[in-house]
């Protein structure tokens, strides 16, 4: 879609308070563990975090439970930032090679912050004629320094020419990483020391040529659970045979849907947004034990993009003013509110 020139905004009052995942769930469900819910003394200082960072505009967040502190990509500006308790921001990582910055995941246990690098929609500082469309990529980074350890081209590992978009990261047990592919119907595979493969490539996982497709991506019980914006469709891919790839839910609550966490009682808790349409969105729980059943509630923050564990393993969703960025406008505020 073709963008405006941007023009800055000020910060302003965020929407409505969170509701919790309990009532999410709605009456009669189980709600998220006790130890969800408390909000850490003198550190964040209730529900919600108000962040504010030169039109940053993070499009995933994920917490460092070590140094007890947020980090966030920017698909601004290509870089990951650390997010003090105030909201304020320090940039961690500044690798030139990175153009708009997508999925991030913290590996606490090996001290990384893996880093989806693409350019979805040419709207990056870095941005040029022949990045927009066409950057893959995923990088293995320092949490304390910020030095890169890696880098893997993906769309140079898919092989076949076309556009390409690295968007979401889950990674397991051995620190080996699955990536989403939201131009083409591909999940990557990239060994902890930064080997990459293609772990699938099928065409029912993907959408149609110029649309948005694989999103958010999760990893639970040996199984991948991925989501597809434009369909409003979640896969199941077993990790022992990938080639049993199979649908679990389409629906039309989840069209739009982008980042997803792993939730209570084997949920999937996820958002979708109408990102280039308005600034609407909706928090979702899907039941993968229950058929794919969902619920889904309004967001309470414009244009949510991802869903990430907190402090006290509570859920967090973000919302980094995209529906501005698309239409061409730029924003210092971000919000990580606990659902």
């Amino acid at each position: 879609m073709s963008v405006n020139t941007p023009r800055t905004i000020t910060r302003r009052t965020a929407l409505a308070a969170a509701f919790t995942l309990s009532t999410l769930l709605g009456a009669g469900a189980v709600a998220a563990p006790a130890e969800a819910s408390p909000v850490v003394a003198g550190q964040w200082q209730g529900a919600v975090l108000h962040g504010h960072g030169e039109s940053l505009h993070p499009e995933s967040a994920a917490w460092d439970p070590i140094r007890r502190q947020f980090v966030v990509g920017s698909l601004r500006h290509g870089t990951v930032s650390v997010v003090r308790a105030d909201g304020g921001v320090r940039t961690l990582v500044a690798d030139p090679r990175l153009v708009s910055v997508v999925g991030v995941k913290v590996d606490a246990a090996r001290g990384r912050v893996l880093v989806c690098n693409a350019d979805p929609a040419g709207l990056s500082v870095r941005s040029t004629a022949d990045s927009k469309g066409r950057v893959a990529g995923l990088g293995s980074y320092d949490l304390e320094t910020g030095q890169r350890r890696w880098y893997v081209d993906l769309a140079a590992v898919a092989g076949d020419g076309g556009p390409h978009v690295a968007n979401d990261v889950a990674f397991d047990a051995d620190g080996t990483a699955y990536v989403t592919d939201s131009f083409a119907p591909i999940v990557y595979r990239v060994t902890a020391d930064g080997r990459a493969s293609v772990l699938v490539r099928d065409p029912r996982i993907g959408a149609g040529p110029g649309q948005f497709g694989l999103n958010g991506i999760v990893l639970r019980g040996g199984r991948l659970w991925l989501g597809n914006y434009q369909t409003g469709a979640i896969w199941q891919l077993p990790l022992r045979h990938p080639e049993r790839v199979e649908l679990l839910v389409q629906d039309p609550r989840l069209v739009g849907l982008d980042g997803m966490a792993a939730g209570p009682d084997g949920t999937l808790v996820g958002v979708t947004n109408r990102i280039g349409t308005d600034a609407t969105g909706t928090v979702v729980v899907v039941h993968p034990g229950e058929g794919g059943r969902v619920e889904s509630r309004p967001a309470a923050d414009p244009a949510p993009t991802a869903v990430t564990r907190g402090p006290g393993g509570a859920l967090y969703v973000l919302s980094g003013r995209m529906d501005l960025l698309f239409a061409g406008q730029l924003s210092d505020e971000f919000t990580l509110r606990r659902i």
